[in-house]
């Protein structure tokens, strides 16, 4: 028998494996045997994000939210997609918002440099990726980005310390080499 747990796993899996349309409908299948549980509309929502249907995604974080507001990756998610639409101020409130809940998640500290960034709030996104790399010293996006930022900022010094610390991380880690990744 089907339960809302395995429906959400194979959903959960599904969305990882790049195949989120398939997942769409285990998850409003589960949420039929639990509307309340504020987890299953959260990953619907990621899936809806994974291809493009940011409407949707969204209603279903606000659902999760109106459940469980304590749910910081739900808070995040919304700021990638308020990002994406190019809502800078929603999607700053929505990763201070994440952070409020969750301040150790370096993940939102790098997507919130990142938003500073593009604003050209320099000094604001040095501090976010500080604190991710500081949360997480082999993150490579935001060691990458705190090298750009510092470039940018023109100290040339710690750009270049960033740069080393990068240049070692080459082929230890599995990582796309993109500037300024929001995931």
């Amino acid at each position: 028998m089907e339960t809302a747990a395995f429906l959400n796993d194979s959903g959960i899996a599904l969305t990882e494996a790049n195949r989120p349309n398939e997942a769409i409908p285990l998850f409003r299948k589960a949420l039929i045997m639990e509307p309340e549980n504020p987890l299953l509309w959260m990953n619907l929502g990621i899936a809806q994000q994974r291809t493009g249907n940011y409407e949707e995604a969204l209603n279903s974080f606000q659902r999760s939210i109106f459940i469980s507001s304590d749910l910081a990756e739900v808070w995040d998610s919304m700021g990638l997609i308020y990002y994406e639409l190019e809502q800078f101020d929603m999607a700053e409130e929505c990763y201070h918002s994440a952070l409020a809940r969750q301040g150790d998640a370096p993940k939102t500290w790098n997507n919130l440099g990142v938003l500073y960034f593009v604003e050209g709030s320099y000094e604001e996104a040095r501090h976010c990726f500080e604190e991710a790399v500081s949360l997480s010293p082999l993150y490579y996006e935001a060691l990458y980005n705190l090298r750009d930022t510092c470039r940018e900022l023109q100290d040339y010094r710690a750009a270049a310390e960033f740069g080393r610390i990068l240049s070692g991380l080459r082929g230890q880690i599995n990582h796309p080499a993109y500037p300024l990744g929001g995931n």
